[in-house]
């Protein structure tokens, strides 16, 4: 019972960072109808932009709650600034093109950050940027400590993570569904050119998506490394493609969907790691996504909407 309720902890803990991930792939397919392949990378420059403030502020060594909160602030500001510059130079230009011109672009801007942050140090600049191919060591930004009520192990790492994943998750469905910004948002993407004839800016609308889901990213990304602290440019490859993944099995296009797929895959991971052989571990993710798409292809919570041609 002890080992069945430690991988029920360990699975809500990666479930939320998986669930925090696919926020932004699904806002931005439920607006734009756009997969965009490189919000995985953009989690992994929130991590370095972490792990940067962290080693300027000598959190390694002085850790805090104050620093830590700066680190949070200043990667989810950047991430979110990134997401921006995203969607205005890579995917606004291509938005009456072919839905595969702009799938296209998103991997190339997903392979452009990749293999960018893989390059030697630049001379001269105040931090070691790019990092580089080798992996990083990010600092606690705060003490650490363990419970074991009942012999299951839980860190005060888990607890916050947790806490903020579900606080996160809640404020952007009261964002969407309460604000005027989630009612424009919801009109564009119904239809972003009777939105825009109703007096809606879509670009600002899709900007704005765009810089959320970046944050989002970047809050998983600090959330994730706390607990396993090690970060290298390749970090989004794999946490993404599963985070699309829970997107998909929850219903791509529905942010409660997005949270209840995030946290089923986490939880399926952690079991079949656990009671199976750990080698299926990322195997599992594909499986799950073969398994639903054959019994309901919207999606646990989606619903099928018919084209518009």
């Amino acid at each position: 019972m002890t080992e069945f309720l430690q991988h029920l902890v360990n699975g809500i803990s990666v479930g939320t960072i998986y669930a925090l991930i696919a926020l932004g792939y699904t806002m931005v397919y439920g607006v734009l109808k756009l997969i965009n392949f490189a919000h995985g990378d953009v989690y992994m420059v929130g991590a370095f932009t972490g792990y940067y403030l962290a080693s300027a502020m000598g959190v390694g060594d002085e850790p805090s709650v104050a620093k830590a909160a700066v680190i949070f602030i200043g990667s989810v500001i950047v991430c979110g600034v990134l997401g921006v510059a995203i969607e205005r130079f890579a995917y606004r230009p291509l938005r009456h093109r072919p839905r595969l011109t702009a799938l296209i672009t998103a991997i190339g801007v997903s392979f452009l950050l990749e293999y960018g942050f893989q390059l030697n140090p630049i001379p001269g600049l105040p931090i070691e940027f790019p990092p580089g191919p080798t992996p990083r060591f990010f600092p606690e930004p705060f003490a650490r400590v363990g419970w074991e009520p009942g012999g299951v192990y839980i860190s005060n790492y888990d607890v916050i993570s947790f806490a903020v994943a579900v606080l996160l998750m809640v404020a952007l469905q009261y964002v969407v569904y309460r604000t005027k910004f989630g009612t424009a948002m919801r009109a564009v993407s119904f239809d972003s050119q009777v939105a825009g004839l109703m007096g809606i800016n879509v670009n600002r609308v899709i900007s704005y998506t765009f810089a959320l889901g970046s944050a989002l990213a970047a809050a998983a990304a600090l959330l994730f490394a706390g607990s396993r602290p090690k970060v290298d440019p390749l970090m989004g490859l794999m946490l993404g493609l599963k985070a699309f993944v829970a997107a998909v099995v929850g219903g791509i296009g529905h942010v409660p969907g997005a949270m209840a797929g995030g946290l089923l895959l986490g939880l399926a991971e952690e079991y079949v790691a656990g009671y199976a052989l750990s080698s299926y571990r990322d195997g599992i993710a594909f499986a799950l996504l073969i398994l639903i798409l054959l019994v309901r292809p919207a999606g646990l919570f989606g619903t099928q909407r018919p084209e518009k041609v």
